[in-house]
C-alpha cells in the first residue's frame, strides 16, 4: 500500500504543477491579449465576448440573485426604520387625538352651559366639578367657586342642559352641591303640559320619584318637568327633566343633567329669592351662639 501511494504521488505532483504552468500561462496571456491596443485585437475580443457571454448566463444566474438579495435586504431595512417612524407617529397622533377629543367634549359641554335657556333677570357663574364627595347615603359634588365668588347658600346649579341641585354649603373657594337625587331633596315643580304640581323627591336613584301629585291621570311618560318656584326654593322653569313610568307603575323623573359626566356646572344668582339664614354646614361650620367672640351677623348672602 505504501508503495502505491508513492507511485501515485510521483505522478500526480508533476501533473499538477504542469496543470498550474499552464494556467498561468492561459491568463498571462489573456492578460496580455486584452491590455494590447489594436484594432485586430479589438475585433478578437469583440468576437470573444459575443460568442462566449451568453453561454454564461447560467453563472451569472447566483451573482444576479445575491445582488437582488441584497438589494433587497436594503429595502426591508428602510422599510423596516421607515415602519418604526410611522408608529412612532402613530403613537403621537393617538395622544394628539385622545387631547383633541377631551377639548371637543369639553368645548361641547362649555357650549351646552352657554345655549342653555335661563331667565334672562338671573346672572349666573360656571364652576367647575372637584370631586365627587358622595356615598350610597349621601349624594354631593364639590365646586371650585366659594364665597369670594359671591356664591350664597341654596342658589340652583344646572349643567349643560337641566337642574343638577343647589349649594347645601359655602367656603372661601369652594361650594357643596346637593344633588336631586340626595335623600333630603325636595323640589316643587309643575309639570307641562298638564300643569300639574309635585314634588321631585331625591331617593338616591338616578330617576327621583314623583309624588304629591295633584291629579295622576292627567300625567303621561315623557311630560316636561321643569320647577315650580313654589317656596322660593328654586327659580321656576328650570328644566328637570321627563316624566318616565317604572315596572311598579310608579311615576319617576329621567333627569335631564348628565350625572355621569357632571364636569362643569352653572351657579345661579337669584337675588330675589329668600335668604338662607341658617347656612349648611357641610363646609362652613355652624356660627356660634352668644359669647363675646360671636360675630354680629352670619348671614350668608348678598346685600
Amino acid at each position: 500500500m505504501a508503495r502505491d501511494r508513492s507511485t501515485s504521488e510521483t505522478y500526480t505532483t508533476p501533473l499538477r504543477r504542469l496543470l498550474l504552468a499552464v494556467v498561468v500561462l492561459c491568463l498571462l496571456a489573456l492578460f496580455f491579449v486584452w491590455r494590447i491596443d489594436s484594432p485586430r485585437v479589438e475585433r478578437f475580443r469583440a468576437a470573444v465576448i459575443d460568442r462566449v457571454m451568453p453561454s454564461f448566463d447560467w453563472a451569472m444566474g447566483p451573482v444576479t440573485a445575491t445582488v437582488n438579495i441584497a438589494r433587497d435586504f436594503q429595502s426591508y431595512l428602510r422599510i423596516y426604520e421607515q415602519n418604526q417612524e410611522l408608529r412612532r407617529e402613530l403613537r403621537q397622533m393617538t395622544a394628539w387625538k385622545e387631547a383633541a377629543l377631551q377639548l371637543e367634549q369639553e368645548n361641547a359641554k362649555l357650549r351646552d352651559l352657554n345655549n342653555v335657556r335661563i331667565d334672562p333677570r338671573l346672572t349666573y357663574i360656571t364652576g367647575v366639578v372637584l370631586a365627587d364627595s358622595g356615598s350610597p347615603f349621601r349624594q354631593s359634588i364639590l365646586i371650585n367657586v366659594g364665597s369670594r365668588d359671591g356664591i350664597v347658600d341654596g342658589w340652583a346649579t344646572m349643567d349643560g342642559t337641566g337642574l343638577v341641585g343647589r349649594i347645601s354649603g359655602v367656603g372661601a373657594n369652594t361650594s357643596r352641591v346637593i344633588m336631586l337625587t340626595d335623600a333630603t331633596s325636595r323640589i316643587p315643580a309643575t309639570i307641562q303640559p298638564s300643569g300639574q304640581r309635585a314634588l321631585i323627591v331625591g331617593d338616591n336613584t338616578s330617576a327621583p320619584p314623583i309624588d304629591f301629585l295633584e291629579d295622576p291621570d292627567q300625567v303621561r311618560p315623557g311630560d316636561r318637568i321643569v320647577t315650580s318656584g313654589d317656596g322660593d326654593v328654586f327659580p321656576p322653569g328650570l328644566l328637570i327633566g321627563q316624566v318616565a313610568q317604572d315596572p311598579g307603575g310608579r311615576l319617576r323623573t329621567r333627569l335631564a343633567a348628565d350625572y355621569e359626566r357632571l364636569e362643569f356646572l352653572r351657579v345661579l344668582r337669584d337675588h330675589g329669592a329668600r335668604r338662607v339664614s341658617n347656612p349648611s354646614a357641610l363646609i362652613l361650620p355652624e356660627a356660634p351662639t352668644g359669647g363675646p367672640d360671636a360675630p354680629e351677623d352670619m348671614t350668608v348672602g348678598l346685600e
